[in-house]
């Protein structure tokens, strides 16, 4: 259900009220969810969690590990909290209040691909590239072209597992220069499952 609001873009207020009607419609000890919230702290521990990680103005490095506690880059000395105008720029107190500059919503990927591998019907169109392709010369699907052979021929060992995972990495932005009406940006970075058959594209 929570994927299919997330298809259909459905508010959270309509994503509970479902939840609710639903729920009222089941015997009376069912386990479902009351609310969107809920159902979140469901699928985390799934796997299916995100991770927030405060990112530096000129993207020069992510708030993690080392860099963690600082409030200010250790390369271009930028703030990393948007601070206020009436704000000294040197307190890390004060700034550590702020919002961060930046924040990079990290989706982990190795939990996300654990789950393809676990549902059968998901697992045989992983490997569909390998063992259900029609090759017969023509080009229908990534595989049949010629930078696909040249990685097969570069990597044998990878060749021979039919499960290992071919990814492309997209990446766009939205609104990259401020110049719209909001001052709002983004930059989703895509990764794409290339063993998929066509038809799931």
């Amino acid at each position: 259900m929570v994927n299919v609001k997330a298809r259909y873009g459905w508010s959270v207020k309509s994503f509970t009220s479902l939840l609710q009607v639903v729920h009222e419609l089941l015997p009376e000890e069912n386990m479902l969810p009351k609310s969107y919230y809920q159902a979140k702290k469901i699928l985390c521990p799934m796997g299916m969690e995100y991770q927030k990680i405060h990112a530096w103005l000129n993207n020069c490095i992510l708030y993690r590990h080392e860099f963690e506690e600082m409030s200010k880059c250790p390369r271009c000395g930028a703030s990393g909290y948007k601070v206020k105008d009436d704000e000294d720029f040197n307190s890390n107190e004060n700034s550590k209040k702020d919002p961060p500059t930046k924040v990079l919503w990290y989706l982990p990927i190795i939990s996300r691909f654990k789950h393809l591998f676990a549902n059968g019907d998901d697992a045989k169109d992983l490997t569909w590239h390998a063992n259900g392709r029609n090759s017969d010369g023509m080009v229908r699907h990534l595989a049949d072209c010629s930078q696909w052979k040249k990685i097969d021929g570069l990597y044998p060992d990878f060749r021979k597992e039919a499960r290992n995972l071919r990814l492309g990495l997209a990446s766009d932005g939205m609104n990259p220069y401020g110049n719209l009406s909001t001052q709002h940006n983004s930059w989703p970075v895509l990764l794409v499952i290339y063993n998929l058959p066509p038809w799931f594209a």
